[in-house]
């Protein structure tokens, strides 16, 4: 099994005495101890699901020495952004946008605007897919001042969190948002009456 191989080969690399007893470690202790520890890993009526995160606590009951990253500022920083990149690419809706500022913050755009903007446009068309039901949806953002919907589109929240109609899910339209608002140096602006 791959999580023995792995524990014996790079957890285990330099564990020379047993603790409790001072007596040398032998490679059959190694590997008996790394097979004890993929059994609890890998016992689905414990976790449930492939995805559960195993958190710090699990790990100590399971008697590993842990290091706590999260008492290290610089890697807890460096692990949570990366844990964040890999969550928005895997979790998200198959339409999003990753990029990262100067200040090394991570962004997932859940929607981009689905028409190029030229000349002075009124409004743009927001194409967004709700990560849950997969459904797609038309979204109507105006810019600088009020338009008149377009067929089968649904106006722009004011607060940029947009319910899909069809199974509820919240979709923050937060970076759709500071995009066309960036792209069409217009301000977007609620729909009159919602």
């Amino acid at each position: 099994m791959l999580v023995t191989e792995w524990l014996v080969q790079y957890k285990f690399k330099n564990w020379e005495t047993h603790s409790s007893t001072g007596k040398p470690v032998t490679p059959e202790d190694k590997t008996k101890r790394a097979e004890e520890i993929a059994d609890q890993l890998c016992d689905h009526s414990r976790w449930r699901m492939h995805g559960r995160s195993i958190k710090l606590s699990h790990l100590e009951k399971m008697q590993l020495k842990i290091t706590d990253y999260s008492k290290n500022k610089d890697l807890h920083d460096a692990i949570q952004r990366y844990y964040t990149l890999l969550h928005m690419t895997f979790a998200g809706p198959p339409i999003y946008k990753l990029f990262e500022t100067p200040t090394s913050q991570i962004y997932r755009s859940t929607a981009a605007p689905a028409q190029q903007l030229h000349g002075n446009p009124s409004h743009a068309i927001i194409e967004t897919q709700c990560a849950n039901c997969k459904e797609t949806h038309k979204v109507q953002a105006n810019l600088g001042k009020s338009s008149p919907l377009e067929p089968g589109a649904l106006p722009f929240p004011k607060d940029n969190k947009f319910t899909c109609p069809k199974c509820k899910n919240v979709i923050d339209l937060t970076p759709a948002r500071q995009q066309l608002e960036m792209q069409a140096k217009k301000k977007v602006i609620p729909h009159p009456g919602k």
